[in-house]
């Protein structure tokens, strides 16, 4: 069936459509955080350097990179279920070779047991390209005015994703779970290296039962003609006024957002008025899924059918701004508050610190499902997958870039990082307004 450019998807229940979505989105993403808690460790029983734990982070995003424009533009020409499915069975197949590491390592020697891990994060980070496929089917089934909420609930759940996968990585990892595991009667290799592997293999694949089982093909138009390149998709957004800045907001925001990401557990833990262990920042980490979750859940929706999508996107920024370049001297500015009255622990440096962050997490959940929404609303019916392809390539790209320069940012001068993240997300609020003056937002329609 093929529609007129910007018609609505006539799937029979878009809303159940956009739910089985975001849960295959969910699912998906558990799986990758499960695996976040042990990453370290299983790269360091190996006996190699901590550079090799960098590496084998940035392998995510580079082939995420690489691949997120071809899914979407897959996408486009054969359909967003085939490549939900078949990205979902290839994370399944990622996950399960990343748990065998160790045993290669055992049998063939450590330099194969690290080979596997790379080649399965690079095919893992090459799935994971599928969340362009997921925005294009959201985009498809959600009328235009509809898809900044919509487009935020795929948001929430990475957070969600990101609150419970790690959570379930360190279950799996422990003591009880490779006990219990290795008196099970199946040949199954049981360490704590493995067994998260395994659950987000079997994450993946639950998830792609529920594709199979409820997701359907939505209409749209079908993309004909030349087939282009990654290269070629790049070139075309990027001499697309429309897509132009969106693209380099999408890098730029990444670039700011990952260092961030990357830095924050070590800021916690050397600052004199924090001090916390990996346990007290995991705490925080998920203080700040759960606000995410909320925002791009919850508010998103809301706003953007009051404000539009550009004005809460240049709203997000601008906030994301204040956020970074505040964060650093969250102690400082907890050293001006009075003493609070409370158990020990909450002192005025972590209601600062906690106060920065919710506005750093209200800033990002205003901000990306609001660049998704404007992608959507900039390219034709026919490309949809190929833009969010382009712009998520572009984020991945980012987060290849971002943390190894937040690093060196920070050995250098600890608050250096924060402050050029700030910076980074600078230009971004210039170019989303460049784009609201030529893009046509929800709210002036």
């Amino acid at each position: 069936m093929v529609r007129p450019a910007g018609a609505t998807a006539t799937v029979e229940r878009p809303p159940r459509a956009v739910a089985t979505v975001v849960f295959v989105v969910f699912l998906d993403l558990v799986g990758f955080g499960i695996v976040i808690p042990i990453l370290p460790y299983y790269v360091r029983s190996f006996g190699v350097g901590d550079v090799f734990i960098g590496l084998l982070a940035a392998t995510y995003s580079l082939t995420q990179f690489l691949a997120a424009p071809t899914l979407g533009r897959a996408s486009d020409r054969w359909g967003r279920r085939p490549v939900l499915v078949l990205s979902l069975a290839g994370s399944a197949v990622a996950w399960t070779v990343f748990g065998l590491g160790d045993l290669v390592g055992d049998v063939a020697g450590a330099a194969a047991g690290v080979a596997v891990l790379f080649l399965a994060r690079a095919l893992a980070g090459a799935m994971g390209g599928n969340i362009a496929a997921a925005q294009a089917y959201v985009a498809d089934v959600t009328p235009p005015e509809k898809r900044a909420g919509a487009l935020g609930l795929v948001g929430a759940s990475f957070s969600l994703g990101f609150i419970f996968g790690p959570a379930i990585g360190g279950a799996l990892a422990s003591e009880t779970a490779v006990r219990a595991a290795s008196g099970l009667p199946v040949p199954l290799p049981a360490t704590p290296f493995s067994l998260p592997a395994f659950g987000a293999a079997a994450m993946s694949l639950v998830a792609l039962v529920v594709a199979l089982v409820t997701l359907k093909e939505p209409a749209r138009h079908r993309v004909t003609g030349a087939r282009s390149t990654l290269v070629d998709d790049f070139a075309a957004a990027l001499r697309d006024p429309a897509l132009r800045g969106l693209v380099l907001a999408f890098f730029l925001v990444s670039v700011a957002f990952a260092g961030v990401q990357v830095m924050f557990i070590p800021f916690v833990a050397d600052a004199d008025a924090y001090g916390f262990d990996a346990s007290a920042a995991a705490l925080l980490l998920t203080y700040v899924g759960v606000l995410g979750a909320v925002n791009q859940g919850v508010l998103v929706g809301h706003l953007a059918d009051r404000f539009g999508s550009g004005r809460l996107a240049v709203a997000g920024a601008t906030i994301l701004c204040v956020a970074l370049a505040a964060l650093p001297f969250a102690p400082a500015l907890g050293g001006v508050l009075p003493p609070l009255a409370g158990p020990p622990w909450l002192t005025p440096e972590l209601v600062a610190l906690l106060a920065v962050l919710g506005l750093l997490s209200f800033g990002n959940g205003l901000l990306n499902p609001s660049l998704a929404a404007l992608v959507s609303a900039s390219s034709g019916a026919d490309r949809q997958g190929t833009a969010f392809g382009v712009t998520q390539g572009a984020g991945s790209l980012g987060r290849t870039v971002g943390p190894p320069a937040a690093a060196a940012l920070y050995a250098a001068v600890y608050w250096s990082p924060f402050v050029a993240g700030a910076v980074v997300v600078l230009p971004v609020i210039a170019l989303l307004v460049e784009v609201g003056r030529g893009t046509a937002t929800e709210a002036d329609a």
